[in-house]
């Protein structure tokens, strides 16, 4: 693995004869069409000074001479996930690098965190890529001490910003006329949902591929004939469960039944956040997103013993996540025909996980990179 990144470094460092062009901005991409989230705020936010930038994507495992001379040339470059050929990057002193990471808050541990710690190559890898990142933008002062251990990266370059994609969720988006909006959009390919509320089952994806037939644990032929009177069912599963299912043990059948809307590759996931009256979720971090709209979260733990022995763990107990667990069909149904939500573990959950519920992170954010 660290062959690929040292090569990428090296040419980076060839390249890092020509001089810093002080107005050049460059995000590094997962893959070509990931210009999303994150970046599209920053850019709007960019754009919006009177400074004239010069804007570059390159994609991180691509080995483009261009791409990579962009990137030795530019003054700020802008990270949305691990981009580990850092490690062997000579970054000028000039160069700000900033890691927005793509996910908002603190939940499951991830990187040094979650990570065997007799894979030295891997832990080095992570602590000399963190070295080279000037800011590492969360969501609170609270899950600072999370994202250094992470990142293995110092408190001080850690700023409380909130991220970028959360901008999304701006009083004009979150409004009633703008969710009707979408939801009637939403409606002329899916007329099911007419005069429906709408329940979105979001699960993540398991190391362990046993457990990532969902329906085996989730009856939903039952969830329906109990609830279609008054829900429709949205179901977005984790891309890399159909990735992994080479023995096809996911039955897609599912999404034949009436009231049942497959959307795990419908592209605006914010968007299905706003028109979901409940979400089903497990160990997702999307459940930190969609607390922002203060509805209603159950937490579908039907394999929570095995996660927690075998999966990654979280940085804190399950139990205080914010909303109800169950742990099959049953309970899920009892639970929301009679409205068993703990709405009050939400409100002390958002303070843990944000200084700030607004519309100005990627302002904020820009603010400090220029002043600085």
């Amino acid at each position: 693995m660290a062959l690929k990144h040292r090569i990428y470094g090296a040419i980076f460092n060839l390249l890092n004869i020509f001089p810093i062009n002080d107005n050049s901005v460059t995000f590094v991409m997962d893959k070509n069409n990931s210009f999303i989230g994150n970046f599209n705020y920053i850019y709007k936010e960019l754009n919006s000074r009177n400074i004239d930038f010069e804007y570059n994507c390159v994609v991180k495992n691509r080995f483009s001479i261009s791409d990579i001379y962009h990137l030795a040339r530019s003054k700020y470059i802008f990270l949305n996930d691990n981009f580990l050929a850092l490690a062997y990057m000579n970054i000028s002193n000039k160069t700000k690098v900033i890691q927005l990471w793509h996910g908002p808050g603190a939940f499951k541990k991830f990187g040094y965190s979650s990570i065997e710690f007799n894979d030295k190559d891997l832990i080095n890898l992570i602590r000399n890529s963190s070295k080279r990142i000037s800011y590492l933008t969360v969501t609170s002062n609270n899950i600072k001490k999370y994202y250094s251990e992470a990142f293995q990266i110092d408190e001080d370059k850690i700023i409380a910003s909130g991220i970028p994609r959360l901008d999304f969720y701006s009083e004009e988006n979150t409004s009633e006329d703008n969710i009707s909006k979408i939801r009637k959009d939403f409606m002329k390919n899916h007329p099911e949902i007419k005069n429906k509320k709408i329940i979105l089952y979001a699960p993540t994806f398991r190391e362990n591929s046993k457990y990532n037939n969902v329906f085996k644990y989730f009856n939903v032929n039952k969830f329906i004939n109990e609830l279609s009177d008054e829900y429709v069912l949205l179901i977005r599963l984790h891309p890399k469960m159909y990735e992994f299912d080479t023995e096809d043990n996911i039955n897609k059948d599912i999404f034949n039944f009436d009231n049942v809307i497959d959307c795990t590759y419908y592209e605006n996931e914010q968007n299905l956040l706003l028109i979901s009256d409940i979400l089903i979720t497990d160990y997702s971090s999307i459940m930190i997103e969609y607390s922002i709209l203060n509805r209603p979260i159950i937490f579908f733990a039907y394999d929570l013993d095995n996660y927690l022995s075998n999966e990654r763990g979280f940085y804190f107990d399950y139990n205080e996540v914010p909303g109800t667990i169950v742990k099959n069909t049953d309970e899920l149904i009892y639970v929301i025909k009679n409205s068993i939500f703990k709405m009050d573990k939400l409100e002390k959950f958002l303070k843990f996980q944000f200084d700030y519920i607004d519309d100005k992170s990627s302002k904020r954010i820009i603010d400090y990179v220029l002043d600085s």
